[in-house]
């Protein structure tokens, strides 16, 4: 009877140690649902760009002063007939 029991208790001790500390264990799924969670709020991020990103291509293909005003501030960029000068910051002590 003794054997019997002991050998019920070792069984019952195998399957909760698969159960907690196994590949796809308690502590394994946890790990996988983390890498997930950080999965998917890169994912909202990213999406969150590049919502940001095709409003501002929207507003450069509907508006031409838009697209002229980003490339004269970004690139440096004149019209022709215009005259560019450049005044140096002045040169601190």
């Amino acid at each position: 009877m003794r054997a019997t029991i002991g050998l019920i208790v070792v069984v019952i001790l195998a399957l909760q140690y698969s159960l907690w500390f196994g590949q796809s264990g308690h502590f394994a799924q946890a790990r996988l649902q983390h890498k997930v969670d950080a999965g998917e709020q890169q994912v909202a991020q990213i999406s969150e760009r590049n919502r940001v990103l095709l409003a501002e291509i929207m507003a450069l293909k509907a508006d031409n002063q838009a697209l002229e005003a980003r490339a004269r501030n970004q690139l440096g960029m004149i019209k022709r007939g215009e005259v560019f000068y450049l005044v140096p910051a002045p040169e601190g002590p």
